[in-house]
């Protein structure tokens, strides 16, 4: 799984909407100023979120965005359901291979893998809420099984070797 610029965004703004729950719509231009994004592409993925459902907006002068629904209701697999459209794209099917070879109809070792590959990013995404975003990262690893304390590989991007 590869999280697209999209994704990131994404989750970038409906946290940030998480965060100011309680002062009210925010336009997406602030949205943008806040976090340093691009505004064009702030505005394109709060109408994806909106349309989704994550989101909601209000028209006039004091009008802008809010969560649709309490931040804790809210997990980081329907952000990015609704920024990127999915969250695993299953190569098989949105491009094959070849037609025949990858189609529905014709067996294939390979493909319950990416299945359940999919499905198990799916559950861990599911499990994350924007409410579980708004802590610091050491309580945000722990709600989510890890190690409070990142490894140096980790920090350095480097696979973690397991010794016997």
């Amino acid at each position: 799984m590869r999280i697209t610029t999209w994704a990131e965004y994404g989750v970038i703004c409906a946290l940030n909407l998480a965060k100011r729950t309680e002062l009210g719509p925010v336009n997406g231009r602030e949205i943008a100023r806040q976090e340093r994004l691009p505004a064009d592409y702030v505005e394109q993925i709060l109408l994806r979120l909106r349309r989704a459902g994550v989101i909601a907006s209000t028209r006039g002068a004091r009008g802008g965005y809010v969560l649709a629904r309490p931040a804790a209701e809210i997990s980081i697999r329907d952000v990015i359901h609704a920024s990127e459209l999915e969250t695993f794209d299953l190569h098989c099917v949105s491009h094959p291979v070849e037609e025949e070879r990858c189609s529905a109809s014709h067996s294939c070792s390979i493909r319950p893998v990416w299945v359940m590959l999919q499905q198990k990013i799916d559950d861990v995404l599911q499990g994350v809420s924007l409410a579980d975003l708004l802590h610091d990262e050491p309580t945000v690893r722990e709600r989510v099984g890890l190690p409070t304390s990142a490894p140096v590989s980790e920090k350095v991007g480097l696979p973690i070797l397991e010794t016997v």
